[in-house]
C-alpha cells in the first residue's frame, strides 16, 4: 500500500513535484507562495495528526473502560466492538512516529518494516472485524435460530484469534517490500506497491460487497418486524460500516489511480497530489470516529457513559471530605450488546 510511504514523503513528493517544471527564484513571489504553501500544509498535518491521536486514544479507551465495566463481553458484538477499539488505538499510535518522521525517516530498516506491519494489520482487522460483524448481524436478523451455538467462549476465542492471524498474515509483504531509501520508508520495488494496492482494494471491495448484501437482507427483514431493539442495533453497526466505507474509499481510489494503471496529465497528476494529502487526512481520522458514533447512536452506551462520568465526578468530588476510596456503583445489566 502506499499510504505510508505517500505519509513519509509529502514533502517531497511537493517539492520533486513542482521542482520538475519551475526553477526556484526566491525573489519570486509565486516560488515563495509555493513554498508557503508546503510549510503550511506539514503543519496543518501536524496539528491535525495530533488532535486524532488525543481523541482517539481517550475515545477508545471510554468505550474499552465501558465495554469491561458494564457490559458482558459473553456477546460476540460486544466482542467485535472490543476489538474495533483496539484495532483503532493501534493505528492511532502510529500517527506520532508518522509526525515525528514527516521529514526523515530516522529509525532504521527494521522499524520502517514493523511499522508498515503494524499500519497495515489495523487496517486489514478493521474491514475483517467490520465484515464479520455485519454477517453476525445478519444472521441474528434473517436467521436467528443459525446463531445459537456461536456464543460460546470457544467460538469468541476462535473468530478473534482467526481475524488477527489473518490481519498479520495479510500484512507480512508489506513488510517485506519496505526499506529506508534517501531517509525515507518506501517500496524498494514498484511490483511490491501494486500488490499491495491491489490487496487492499480487493479486500475493501469484497467486504463492502458482501457488508451490502447482508444489509438488503436485513432491512428486507426489518421491514416485516417491529422490533425496536433489532432496529437500534441494526442502525448503529450501519452507521459505524458508513462512516468507515466514507472514510476509506476516496483514499483507495486515490491510490488505485496513482499506480498509473489510467494515463494523467502534468495537471491531472498534480490534482491527484492534492487529493491525496486530502484524502489520507480523512481516511487517518478515521480511528477517532467510533466512540463519537456510538455517543450519538448508541443509546445504552451514551446512559453508561453518563453514569461513568457522574460516578467519577461524585469520586473526586467526596474524596477530599472522606478518607476511604470511592468505588463506582453497579450498573444494571441491560441485555448483550451496548446498543
Amino acid at each position: 500500500m502506499d499510504s505510508d510511504s505517500d505519509a513519509f514523503s509529502i514533502t517531497a513528493s511537493w517539492v520533486q513535484m513542482e521542482s520538475s517544471t519551475v526553477f526556484y527564484d526566491y525573489h519570486d513571489k509565486s516560488s515563495l507562495l509555493c513554498e508557503k504553501d508546503i510549510f503550511f500544509s506539514n503543519v496543518s498535518i501536524i496539528v491535525l495528526y495530533s488532535l486524532v491521536f488525543l481523541l482517539s486514544l481517550v475515545g477508545n479507551s471510554l468505550v474499552l473502560w465501558v465495554l469491561v465495566k458494564y457490559e458482558s463481553l459473553e456477546s460476540l458484538t460486544n466482542i467485535f466492538i472490543l476489538n474495533l477499539c483496539l484495532s483503532d488505538m493501534m493505528f492511532s499510535c502510529l500517527l506520532p512516529v508518522l509526525i515525528s518522521t514527516q521529514w526523515n525517516w530516522f529509525l532504521g530498516d527494521f522499524f520502517c518494516k514493523i511499522f508498515n506491519m503494524i499500519f497495515c494489520i489495523s487496517l486489514y482487522s478493521s474491514i475483517f472485524f467490520l465484515t464479520i460483524m455485519t454477517i453476525h448481524r445478519y444472521l441474528s436478523v434473517v436467521s436467528p435460530i443459525s446463531t445459537l451455538g456461536i456464543h460460546t467462549l470457544r467460538c469468541r476465542v476462535l473468530v478473534t484469534t482467526s481475524v488477527w492471524a489473518a490481519s498479520i498474515l495479510s500484512s507480512i509483504p508489506d513488510a517485506i517490500f519496505h526499506k529506508v531509501i534517501s531517509s525515507q520508508c518506501i517500496y524498494y520495488e514498484h511490483h511490491g506497491h501494486l500488490a499491495s494496492v491491489y490487496q487492499h482494494n480487493i479486500f475493501f471491495l469484497l467486504s463492502m460487497g458482501i457488508i451490502l448484501f447482508c444489509y438488503v437482507q436485513i432491512l428486507r427483514t426489518l421491514f416485516r418486524s417491529r422490533s425496536r431493539k433489532r432496529h437500534r442495533t441494526v442502525r448503529l453497526i450501519f452507521t459505524i460500516v458508513v462512516a468507515y466505507f466514507l472514510s476509506w474509499a476516496p483514499y483507495n481510489l486515490t491510490l488505485f489511480l496513482k499506480t498509473g494503471i489510467i494515463q494523467q496529465s502534468c495537471e491531472g497528476m498534480r490534482q491527484l497530489e492534492i487529493a491525496m494529502i486530502i484524502c489520507r487526512n480523512l481516511a487517518f481520522s478515521h480511528c477517532c470516529f467510533n466512540p463519537v458514533l456510538y455517543v450519538f447512536v448508541g443509546v445504552k452506551f451514551r446512559r453508561h457513559l453518563k453514569s461513568l462520568l457522574q460516578q467519577v465526578w461524585l469520586c473526586r468530588k467526596t474524596s477530599s471530605a472522606v478518607p476511604f476510596p470511592c468505588s463506582p456503583g453497579a450498573f444494571t445489566y441491560e441485555g448483550p450488546s451496548f446498543y
